[in-house]
């Protein structure tokens, strides 16, 4: 019984039977049985976790990049300056100088934190609360919308990782900005992300957005200005100041209220500095895009002069700003006014100096809908401008210019050249058949001096394409570029030296240096004085009472008209003492135009330029011209000299 009454409180407690007291002793050791094996299951979670984390870190620390700065890399950066000192065109990546916080107003990295990163100096470099809210917006959008950065790891990714959104790059991100906050201190993380931050169009750094957009230095900026470019780093072409001035107010706005509420700014301060907007945004810079064309043709010719690029360049061209915008403009004013009636859809400009440096190169209408240089890739029949090698190819065989010539039908084997108006003069003066571009005329010519003379005194002069000895090179069936042309024509300018055209007067480095200076280039003397005279005297003439009346601009001028077969190529070649300018319009596809001929559209296109370049130029007679003006036999005498007559 004993045993009994003992064994009955162990098999209640066993079935869970007994009264309060007993229950309350029954369920003591069940509760604390549960908590113990939550505990441990947590804690060995825990474990796991942390075992698992330690596994993930090892793994991509291992493949984590060195942090090295001073080893970063970026595309060379290269600027063009104009022969006026101003800036024509950037390529590769822009960064300005390297800027010191400490140098730089307080409001400036106020507003780079207020809208990229409020809580920088206060997280080790990684944010929880920025990764949880973007991945709540992430999980909403059940996309990779938001990554929760702060500057440390924007300042990781953006200097030593890929761009790409994946989950391993995104702990790389996290590690490495870890670890860039054990290297830095907070303020030199700032300064390297300020100085390297990406504001569209190949800018980098502030330094150099704020050379770009305001035409200052960084330290330099007001608060309004500041808060524009803190804005661009959110969406640079969405904000871009330049073509979305409405956008940057706006956005600008909104960081000067972040800044309010960070405390940078008071309200006071916001609103003084939004209502210098309208102000600030008008003075931003916008260089127009002049000189592409020619900007391109310079870059494609710089490893040439220094090597390889692997360093920032500033090269110093020739090209007159002024001028280049001009002629641009005056072939766009030109085609607007008449191109669609004359179904002319293209043109090219060339503007040389008398040493042969390149002051404006148009190579065609709209370089954002063409690339193609039509001033220096483009091969063009020239027609009648190419006859003034020949009749120099003449004139140094001995015809002058009040020599009579035959203006009749030619047969050469099958080909039977004709007039453009289809009409013969018979009996005419070398002078008036090179003012009138008589087609016989000039044939003629060719074919008493030969055509392999006729090559020469073009090589000679600087035409550098191959030209083929046949006749019909008399009236410019060989294909020539406009640059090659214009250069060709530069020594009836200067005296008789031929030259090469060129486009770079320096190249140095960022700092400096001196790394190719132009010395010289001309090929020497290729016309003889005597010839010279002669020669400009003829092609006064064409501007005078021949062809090209309509370039006529109130200077001593002198030129030659040209029109290739059909009406594919139109042309005017002709030069001042002070300048050489060749046009050149046409299509692309070769197709004939309506009837237009050299003296018209692009006569009068070069009469626009060579006004826009005289501006402010006293009047400066040709070369010879003096001479045979004063002495009136000396051609004459010239030519009895050459024959012996």
């Amino acid at each position: 019984m004993a045993k009994a009454k003992q064994r009955k409180p162990d098999g209640d407690t066993e079935r869970g039977t007994g009264g309060a007291s007993g229950s309350n002793k029954t369920r003591k050791p069940r509760s604390g049985f549960r908590v113990s094996s939550i505990a441990y299951n947590f804690l060995a979670l825990l474990v796991w976790i942390a075992l698992g984390a330690g596994v993930i870190v090892g793994l991509f620390g291992l493949d984590l990049p060195m942090v090295d700065v001073a080893t970063l890399t970026r595309r060379p950066n290269i600027r063009l300056i104009d022969s006026t000192g101003w800036e024509l065109a950037n390529f590769g990546d822009i960064y300005g100088d390297t800027i010191n916080l400490k140098a730089l107003p307080a409001y400036v990295p106020a507003a780079v934190i207020a809208v990229e990163d409020r809580r920088f100096y206060d997280h080790p470099g990684v944010d929880p609360r920025g990764l949880l809210r973007a991945l709540v917006t992430d999980v909403r959008a059940r996309a990779m919308l938001q990554g929760g950065s702060t500057i440390t790891q924007q300042v990781a990714k953006n200097l030593f990782l890929t761009p790409d959104r994946t989950i391993s790059r995104k702990i790389k991100e996290m590690l490495l900005a870890l670890k860039l906050e054990r290297m830095f201190t907070k303020d030199e993380i700032l300064a390297l992300y300020m100085n390297r931050v990406y504001f569209g169009s190949g800018i980098y750094g502030f330094e150099a957005a704020s050379q770009r957009f305001f035409n200052h230095p960084a330290k330099d900026l007001t608060i309004f200005q500041a808060a524009v470019l803190a804005g661009l780093l959110k969406a640079p072409s969405h904000y871009n100041p330049v073509h979305e001035p409405d956008r940057a107010k706006d956005r600008a706005g909104t960081v000067l209220m972040t800044m309010v509420e960070t405390g940078a700014l008071t309200s006071e301060q916001a609103k003084v500095a939004l209502n210098t907007a309208d102000h600030a945004l008008k003075a931003v810079i916008n260089p127009e895009s002049h000189g592409r064309y020619f900007a391109d043709w310079v870059l494609s010719q710089v490893d040439s002069y220094v090597g390889a690029i692997n360093q920032d360049l500033i090269i110093h061209t020739t090209l007159d700003g002024r001028l280049q915008a001009q002629a641009e403009a005056a072939l766009e004013k030109r085609l607007a006014e008449s191109g669609e009636k004359l179904k002319v859809e293209q043109g090219a400009i060339v503007v040389l100096g008398t040493d042969g440096a390149v002051r404006a190169m148009v190579g065609g209408r709209d370089y954002s809908d063409s690339q193609f240089n039509r001033a220096t890739q483009a091969l063009r029949q020239p027609g009648s401008s190419f006859k003034p090698f020949v009749y120099l190819a003449g004139v140094e065989a001995g015809y002058g210019p009040n020599d009579i010539v035959t203006d009749a039908p030619i047969k050469i084997g099958t080909w039977r050249p004709q007039n453009f108006e289809g009409t013969y003069a018979g009996p005419v003066s070398v002078e008036t058949a090179f003012a009138k571009s008589i087609n016989t005329v000039a044939v003629r010519i060719a074919q008493h001096v030969g055509a392999k003379n006729v090559v020469a005194v073009a090589h000679r002069l600087g035409i550098s394409e191959d030209l083929k000895p046949e006749l019909s090179l008399a009236l410019g069936s060989n294909e020539v570029t406009l640059l090659d042309l214009t250069g060709a024509y530069t020594p009836f300018a200067n005296g008789g030296y031929a030259v090469l055209p060129y486009a770079i007067d320096t190249i140095t480095d960022r700092d400096g240096k001196q790394l190719y200076a132009r010395e010289g280039g001309g090929l020497g003397q290729v016309i003889a004085p005597e010839a010279l005279s002669v020669m400009n005297h003829l092609m006064t003439q064409v501007i005078a009472r021949g062809t090209g009346t309509a370039a006529a601009f109130g200077y001593p001028a002198a030129g030659k008209t040209g029109t290739s077969s059909d009406f594919r190529d139109a042309w005017f070649m002709g030069f001042t003492a002070d300048y050489i300018t060749g046009v050149w319009v046409g299509n692309d596809s070769g197709a004939g135009m309506k009837n237009v001929t050299g003296g018209g559209l692009p006569a009068h296109i070069w009469r626009d330029v060579m006004i826009a370049a005289h501006v402010g130029l006293a009047p400066h007679e040709l070369p010879g011209m003096e001479v045979a003006q004063t002495n009136p036999d000396l051609i004459g005498r010239f030519w009895q000299a050459l024959t012996g007559n």
